[in-house]
């Protein structure tokens, strides 16, 4: 009897631990080409801009099936330049150089969230993990009286 209860006990810790962590996506589906420069995320338009100022950063990691922290893109290779455009604020918009010499404009969509580390929601699981552990260490003590 005290067996039976015991793998009930065991079955839901298990479910419950799969429901704390469930499994990653195998792809990411995007709506629109994007760079990320200093944290924003910018839309990469069909525009084309030729008054470009100065390089400002380079796409540091592609890919177009996971989300990554610093200057990730889900369209440009990794080395794809990023550049001021005159007159125009990086506040508004950047220039991203598709060709030798051909630059699209990428417009602000806001900050970027993809690739942060949730901390809080890491430490909210541990804590549960936790507090599963010792319920269970005065299920297993009690079975065994």
């Amino acid at each position: 009897m005290k067996v039976k209860y015991l793998l009930h006990f065991v079955l839901l810790l298990t479910l419950f631990i799969f429901h704390l962590f469930p499994s990653n996506s195998l792809a990411t589906s995007w709506a629109y080409p994007f760079v990320v420069w200093n944290g924003y995320i910018y839309e990469v338009s069909d525009e084309y801009v030729n008054m470009v100022e100065s390089e400002i950063g380079h796409v540091t990691r592609y890919s177009d099936m996971e989300s990554y922290s610093g200057n990730f893109s889900n369209a440009y290779k990794k080395g794809t330049k990023y550049y001021s455009i005159q007159e125009i604020s990086t506040d508004e918009a950047i220039a991203v150089e598709v060709k030798d010499g051909k630059y699209k404009k990428a417009i602000i969509r806001g900050e970027y969230a993809g690739g942060r580390f949730d901390y809080l929601s890491l430490m909210i699981k541990i804590l549960v993990i936790l507090g599963v552990a010792f319920a269970m260490f005065f299920v297993i003590k009690r079975i065994k009286k």
